[in-house]
C-alpha cells in the first residue's frame, strides 16, 4: 500500500509507503531495521515486529527502491505488499490465506527433532541412575543435531548480524549454545569427561573445580529446544492475530452475477469494474459499494452500523459491499471496487492499527536496541570477575553462559505489539474500529462511555418481544404470521418466526408465498391467506389496521 512511485521512482513530498519485512527473528531486529531507515534524510519509519511491517514516510528525492536497499544492507528483505484485496478461496471455499505456512511447517519440525532427542539427553545428564558406562557418547550423539539443525535458524541469523556489525537475540541464542556446546566436545575429546565410567550430577550450586571432566550437552540440547519453542509458539501467536485482519477481509462477497447484453454471468467478484452493473437476490451480499438501479429491498447493514433493523433501499439508493440483501432482487451499479471500497478501507484502518506502536511498545523498542549488546558485555565481564577471583574455569563458564541463556527469551519485544494485534482485530470482528495503538493503550484511562444512540449497543438480531392481536387467538395469529414469516430472509421475519417456533412448536407449510419488495410477504397458509408487512401493504389489498392495534402500534 502505498501513495508512492512505483518502485525505484521519485516521490511526492510527503508520500508514505508500506513494506513487508522479511528475516526479522526478534524486536532488536525491528529496532536495527527503524535506526537504520531514520537515519536517511527526509526519512520517518516505524518498524512492527508482530507485523512484519515498516511504516515509512519520506520527502521528495527519496525513492521506494531506496528504502528497500536500505533494508536489504542492514541483513534483511523488503517488498511492497500485494494490494489489500480480500484473498482468494481455493475449491473448498477457504482462504488460501489459511493454507500451510512454510516458516511454521519449519519451526515446528526443528521444534519436534529438538524436543525428542533434547529430553533423554536432559534426563541422563540430571539423573545420575541413568548415567550407564558411556552414557555421554550417546548424549553427544543425539545432542549434536540438535544443536546443529534444530538450532540452525538461531546461527544462521547470529552469522548474518554478525556480518553487518550487530547482535540480536539470536546471537545470544547461538553464543550460549555453541559455547556449552563447544566446550562439552573439548571436555570429551581431550579431557577426563569421555573416559569410562564417567558420572555428571546435577547440583543446584556451583562448585569448584577443574572443567575438564563435566559436559554441558544438557544446556546447549534443552536451550534450543526450550527457545524454539518459544518462538514457535511466537509465530503461532503472530498468524493467528493476522487472522482476524483476514477475517475481516472475508466478509466479502466472492462472485456476483453480472448483467452483460441483457444476461447474469457469474464472475469472480475481482473481474467486477465500476459501472457494472450486477444482480443481488435475497440472501446474498452485495459485492461492492454501489447504487441501486433496479427493484428494492432491505438490506441488513449491521455488519458496518451495529443496527439490527434493516435498511429499506431502492433505485438510487447507495449500498456498502459485504451488507446482505435481505428482501427481494436488486440490480447494483458498481461504484467503487477493489482497495477503495468501505470495506477494504475498513481493513486499511485495522492494518494501520496494528502496524502503529504505543508508548509501551516504543519504550520496549527501545530497550531492545540496547539489551543485546549489554548482555554480552555483562557475560563477558561475569567470566572474567569468575576467572580473577580464582574460582576456576568451570564455574566461571557457567556463570558466563547463564548470563547469556537467561537472557535469550525475546517476550520483552512481542508480547506489547501482538498484545495490540488481537486487541484490534478483535475489534474489528466484534465491529469495534480502533483507529491506533495510542487510542487502544489510552482506554485504561477511561471511566465514562458516551454513545449517539441506543440502537448501536445490539446483538446485532431481533428478537419477538410480544404480540398484539384484534379480534382472534394470539397463538393463532403468531402460528400462522411464523409460518409465513419462516420463508422469507428478512431480520424482522426471522425473528418473527423464531418467537412463533419457540411458542407453538413445529410451523405449517406455506403454499404460494410471495415477497412484496419493500412491503412484506403474502401467502397461504391452512387455506387462509396470510399478510405479514407494513400497514401500506394491508391498504394496498384494501385493508384497515384497527384501532387497538394502530395504538399498540404507535406505543411501540
Amino acid at each position: 500500500m502505498t501513495t508512492a512511485a512505483k518502485d525505484g521512482g521519485t516521490a511526492a513530498a510527503g508520500q508514505a509507503v508500506e513494506l513487508e519485512i522479511g528475516g526479522m527473528t526478534c524486536a532488536s531486529c525491528a529496532a536495527r531495521i527503524e535506526k537504520k531507515l531514520n537515519r536517511m534524510d527526509g526519512v520517518s519509519a516505524t518498524v512492527n515486529y508482530a507485523t512484519e511491517k515498516a511504516k515509512v514516510a519520506y520527502a521528495e528525492g527519496v525513492a521506494v527502491g531506496d528504502l528497500i536497499a536500505t533494508v536489504e544492507a542492514t541483513g534483511y528483505t523488503a517488498a511492497l505488499p500485494p494490494p489489500p484485496l480480500a484473498p482468494p478461496a481455493d475449491a473448498d471455499g477457504t482462504a488460501a490465506a489459511t493454507a500451510r505456512d512454510p516458516e511454521l511447517a519449519s519451526l515446528r519440525e526443528r521444534l519436534i527433532t529438538a524436543v525428542v532427542l533434547a529430553v533423554p539427553v536432559v534426563a541422563m545428564s540430571m539423573i545420575p541412575a541413568l548415567q550407564f558406562d558411556n552414557w555421554q557418547w550417546l548424549a553427544l550423539t543425539l545432542a549434536s543435531p540438535v544443536v546443529v539443525y534444530a538450532g540452525w535458524p538461531f546461527h544462521r541469523a547470529a552469522w548474518t548480524n554478525l556480518r553487518h556489525g550487530a547482535a540480536t537475540m539470536d546471537t545470544l541464542v547461538s553464543v550460549g549454545t555453541l559455547a556449552a556446546y563447544g566446550w562439552s566436545l573439548w571436555a570429551l575429546f581431550f579431557g577426563d569427561a569421555g573416559m569410562s565410567g564417567m558420572k555428571d550430577s546435577f547440583d543446584l550450586t556451583v562448585s569448584r573445580g577443574g572443567g575438564s571432566g563435566h559436559i554441558y550437552l544438557e544446556a546447549a540440547a534443552g536451550v534450543t529446544a526450550f527457545i524454539l519453542a518459544g518462538r514457535y509458539f511466537e509465530a503461532r501467536a503472530k498468524r493467528k492475530a493476522g487472522a482476524a485482519l483476514r477475517a475481516l477481509l472475508e466478509l466479502g462477497a466472492r462472485d456476483v452475477a453480472v448483467l452483460r447484453d441483457g444476461k447474469e454471468v457469474r464472475v469472480p467478484v475481482g473481474e467486477l469494474a465500476v459501472g457494472d452493473r450486477f444482480v443481488v437476490r435475497p440472501g446474498e451480499k452485495i459485492a461492492t459499494d454501489g447504487v441501486v438501479r433496479d427493484g428494492g429491498s432491505a438490506v441488513d447493514a449491521s455488519m458496518l452500523t451495529g443496527e439490527s433493523v434493516p435498511v429499506e433501499v431502492g433505485p438510487g439508493s447507495r449500498v456498502t459491499g459485504a451488507t446482505v440483501n435481505a428482501g427481494g432482487r436488486i440490480v447494483v451499479e458498481a461504484e467503487r471496487i477493489g482497495a477503495d471500497t468501505q470495506l477494504a478501507r475498513m481493513a486499511r484502518l485495522v492494518a494501520d492499527a496494528q502496524n502503529g506502536k504505543a508508548a509501551a511498545q516504543r519504550l520496549a523498542d527501545r530497550i531492545s536496541a540496547v539489551f543485546v549488546p549489554v548482555v554480552i558485555v555483562l557475560a563477558l565481564g561475569t567470566l572474567a570477575f569468575w576467572l580473577l577471583t580464582g574460582e576456576g574455569a568451570t564455574a566461571a563458564f557457567t556463570a558466563a553462559v547463564s548470563v547469556l541463556i537467561i537472557a535469550c527469551p525475546c517476550a520483552l519485544g512481542l508480547a506489547t505489539p501482538t498484545a495490540l494485534m488481537v486487541g484490534t482485530g478483535r475489534g474489528a470482528q466484534l465491529g469495534i474500529l480502533i483507529k491506533g495503538p495510542e487510542v487502544l493503550e489510552s482506554t485504561r484511562a477511561v471511566d465514562t462511555v458516551v454513545l449517539d444512540k441506543t440502537g448501536t449497543v445490539t446483538t446485532g438480531s431481533m428478537t419477538l418481544t410480544g404480540v398484539h392481536v384484534s379480534g382472534a387467538e394470539e397463538a393463532d395469529v403468531l402460528r400462522l404470521a411464523g409460518a409465513l414469516e419462516d420463508a422469507s430472509e428478512h431480520p424482522i421475519a426471522r425473528a418473527v418466526a423464531a418467537g412463533a417456533r419457540e411458542a407453538a412448536g413445529d410451523l405449517p407449510r406455506v403454499t404460494d408465498f410471495e415477497n412484496v419488495p419493500g412491503l412484506g410477504v403474502r401467502g397461504v397458509v391452512e387455506g387462509h391467506e396470510v399478510l405479514v408487512g407494513r400497514e401500506r401493504l394491508l391498504s394496498g389489498r384494501g385493508l384497515v389496521l384497527p384501532a387497538d392495534l394502530a395504538e399498540a402500534r404507535a406505543a411501540a
